[in-house]
């Protein structure tokens, strides 16, 4: 798998984080819900651009990711 900005895991916490569903994301960030659904379940790679616009739709309805540091990558919501 390629490295993307974010991890499937992140978004699948930031959506948890903001009760969105995967359609509400696809929404945001301008992409098909199979993007979405791809992406978080690993099942292909999906383009860097695309992972941009996931991490910066999150980020705009205000999660913050965070890098890997001793625990590994995360997210917390941005207040």
């Amino acid at each position: 798998m390629k490295s993307y900005a974010i991890t499937p895991g992140q978004c699948r916490a930031a959506r948890a984080l903001l009760d969105l569903t995967q359609p509400q994301l696809a929404d945001l960030a301008g992409l098909g819900l199979s993007t979405i659904v791809d992406f978080e379940k690993s099942r292909r790679d999906i383009s860097y651009d695309a992972a941009v616009a996931i991490q910066r739709a999150l980020e705009n309805a205000g999660v913050k990711f965070l890098a890997k540091n001793g625990a590994g990558p995360g997210v917390r919501l941005w207040s």
